[in-house]
């Protein structure tokens, strides 16, 4: 890549940068990676769940975005009431930057009704942020833009959520980055994190006397200053305890996406394109591939220790 390309390469991780100190990372499968966005998922469904996800933003770029997460969590038991716990890495690399985040959730869910129940959750984490000057060469050394050696900071964050969850639905409100913090890079570089707002649900709709589901959900988020919308639905067909599915979603004014994957014996694999239709067009798109498992393990609790079939994703 030449000099030119190098620097306007960096301008546009500076605006990615600073895009997602608005906006956090959007994976397209947003439904099978919901504790990503809401600390009160955890442990909900009664089963060990173990996620993780790769994607590659503006494809075919060097030094192009690349996001990495993996996520566990399950469901334990103290004094009759249900209670899930998670851990979480997360590593972000966008040209000189490189974002991590190792956090800890808990959530508390009570029966509603029948067959519902409604969970609250906090999450706390580690967040670390570095600059790295060797990756770019630039003309200009002394540009106070970019920082003149590499740089780190270091921040706790935190964040909370609702979520009601029942066999034909679920539906949660969640926030991101509640103390809204600064991290400085160096003297002359500070990082501002805006809080991030979710509101996201999604319906299981089961046709008769047939194999195949829909799975129709959403997602918003907003820093009270700036939106963005996904729709999604999946087609599900099962059968002797395996699953395949293929979906679209759309984003408004953002991107549409394809997905495809298929469920073994508890172990997921599904990919996701997603193409902008903005500027980059359909061949600088994002790919995405989410690898998980899920099953029983009911820790604490007598007689719960089984092996069954996963959840619907």
């Amino acid at each position: 890549m030449n000099r030119r390309i190098q620097v306007l390469f960096v301008l546009m991780s500076v605006w990615v940068l600073t895009a997602r100190a608005q906006w956090d990372v959007q994976f397209s499968d947003f439904t099978t990676l919901r504790s990503f966005y809401n600390p009160a998922v955890s442990g909900t469904d009664g089963k060990l769940n173990v996620a993780a996800t790769y994607s590659v933003q503006m494809g075919g770029y060097d030094d192009a975005p690349q996001t990495m997460y993996v996520g566990a969590d399950m469901p334990v038991w103290f004094l009759s009431a249900r209670h899930g716990m998670g851990m979480s890495f997360f590593s972000d690399n966008a040209a000189i930057f490189n974002t991590t985040k190792i956090g800890l959730q808990y959530a508390y869910n009570l029966k509603i009704g029948k067959k519902g129940r409604l969970a609250v959750g906090v999450a706390g984490g580690m967040l670390r942020v570095k600059a790295e000057k060797g990756k770019i060469e630039l003309e200009d050394n002394s540009d106070p833009a970019f920082p003149s050696s590499s740089q780190n900071g270091n921040k706790i964050d935190m964040g909370t959520g609702l979520y009601y969850y029942h066999p034909k639905m679920w539906v949660g409100a969640s926030a991101q980055h509640l103390l809204a913090p600064s991290i400085f890079l160096g003297e002359t570089n500070e990082l501002r994190l805006k809080r991030i707002f979710y509101l996201m649900g999604g319906y299981n709709i089961k046709f008769k006397n047939s194999l195949i589901s829909l799975q129709p959900a959403f997602l918003v988020q907003s820093d009270f200053d700036m939106w963005r919308e996904d729709v999604q639905c999946k087609v599900m067909y099962e059968k002797d305890e395996k699953k395949f599915y293929g979906g679209v979603g759309y984003s408004p004014n953002t991107s549409a996406t394809l997905l495809i994957g298929g469920v073994f014996h508890g172990i997921s694999l599904g990919y996701s394109y997603q193409l902008y239709t903005g500027g980059l067009g359909a061949i600088r798109g994002s790919h995405e591939a989410v690898l998980s498992y899920q099953t029983d393990l009911d820790m604490f609790k007598k007689g719960r220790n089984k092996h069954q079939s996963v959840r619907w994703l």
